[in-house]
């Protein structure tokens, strides 16, 4: 098992915590991170996109002018293609991009993710991340002992005061642990995990 120093906030180090080989020193293989990420960005697509055809314009049936005989194109009625505010040929309609691939795959990326920040040394233990209140600079403070940049802080539970002081931070991201996933993980430069969320990390992966 891989030992890391546990931290608090204010970059002292308080303890040690033994993280399972099983998650956090598993090897990287691109093809399975893409599939994943491109899994998830896929499902992130609103695919709203949508024009009015043919069929769904207002209009009247009736056409315009007879066919023959009046040199204009053969267009029949006021919902034809080549009118302005007629329908539009081949456009989009609404669809759904998103797609599964195997939970175990799902899991075996999520390994590797959290195993490359542990090899490039950007994880980073805190015992916890307590602020009285809510407060955009004292954040900002931690953050700076810390010397973090471009980072996704993953908590164990609901942290009020820490979610709304970060919230406007840019290159920086509250989510909790049973959010977490390839994406931002490999996002962000930086990984800060509370000691109480590698548990219920462990506990999802491991079971």
């Amino acid at each position: 098992m891989a030992v890391v120093e546990v931290q608090n906030i204010k970059g002292e180090k308080v303890s040690q915590i033994d993280l399972a080989d099983g998650i956090f020193n598993v090897p990287a293989k691109r093809s399975v991170l893409h599939e994943v990420v491109t899994m998830q960005l896929a499902s992130r697509r609103s695919g709203s996109a949508s024009v009015k055809h043919r069929s769904d314009v207002r209009g009247s049936q009736r056409k315009l002018f007879r066919q023959k005989g009046t040199g204009n194109a053969r267009r029949g009625n006021i919902k034809s293609p080549l009118l302005r505010g007629g329908g539009v040929v081949f456009g989009p309609i609404p669809k759904n991009y998103s797609y599964k691939v195997p939970k175990k795959v799902r899991a075996l990326a999520l390994k590797m993710a959290l195993s490359s920040k542990l090899e490039d040394e950007s994880l980073v233990v805190l015992d916890s991340f307590f602020l009285d209140e809510i407060k955009t600079k004292k954040f900002l403070s931690v953050v700076e002992v810390l010397k973090l940049k471009n980072v996704l802080i993953v908590t164990d539970e609901s942290n009020k005061n820490l979610e709304l002081s970060a919230r406007n931070v840019p290159g920086v991201k509250i989510l909790r642990s049973e959010g977490l996933n390839v994406y931002d993980i490999l996002k962000y430069k930086h990984l800060v995990l509370l000691e109480a969320s590698v548990k219920d990390i462990e506990g999802r992966l491991l079971s």
